[in-house]
């Protein structure tokens, strides 16, 4: 198993971009379709109006061949002083183990910090399958805040977790 600390990351979202979180959420095998259509909705509207504008911050790491390896969304909660979620991470099943999510959670954390946020913020879900994203957030720093259950659905609970940043 390779880890690398520096990956190629990206700031920017580019025309294609939308195309490769699709692949890349669907091929996890954890979204539903509606939330496949989110995610790729997030993109096309950072794409329309710039990251600023529509509050949707990411990173793509684009080391793999032809295609993202994965991509991080994250952005400022309206109406809080310095709250910010993290939407989305997704990591191409052939490039999970390989330090992908780490290298864009620590990026995410470090950009969202220096633009004052104080707090990220994550949901995710309570069932089995979710397992090893939880043990990612809490090797990572993030405790759990609060456990909404029957959240997506009967049996499927919303753990929301958050992390306190360093500010630069």
């Amino acid at each position: 198993m390779t880890h690398h600390t520096e990956r190629p990351l990206r700031a920017l979202p580019r025309a294609g971009d939308a195309d490769e979180v699709r692949r890349i959420v669907a091929a996890t095998g954890f979204f539903r379709a509606a939330e496949v259509d989110i995610a790729v909705e997030l993109v096309e509207e950072a794409l329309r109006r710039g990251a600023e504008a529509s509050g949707y911050h990411f990173y793509f790491d684009d080391a793999a061949q032809g295609g993202l390896a994965g991509y991080a969304c994250y952005g400022p909660i309206d109406g809080t002083e310095s709250s910010w979620d993290f939407y989305w991470i997704a990591v191409d099943p052939s490039a999970q183990g390989q330090g992908v999510g780490r290298a864009l959670l620590a990026a995410a954390e470090r950009d969202a910090a220096a633009r004052g946020a104080g707090r990220l913020w994550v949901e995710t879900s309570t069932m089995a399958l979710y397992a090893p994203t939880r043990r990612f957030y809490h090797r990572a720093g993030y405790t759990d805040a609060a456990e909404l259950p029957d959240f997506y659905a009967p049996g499927d609970g919303k753990l929301i977790l958050v992390k306190q940043l360093r500010r630069p």
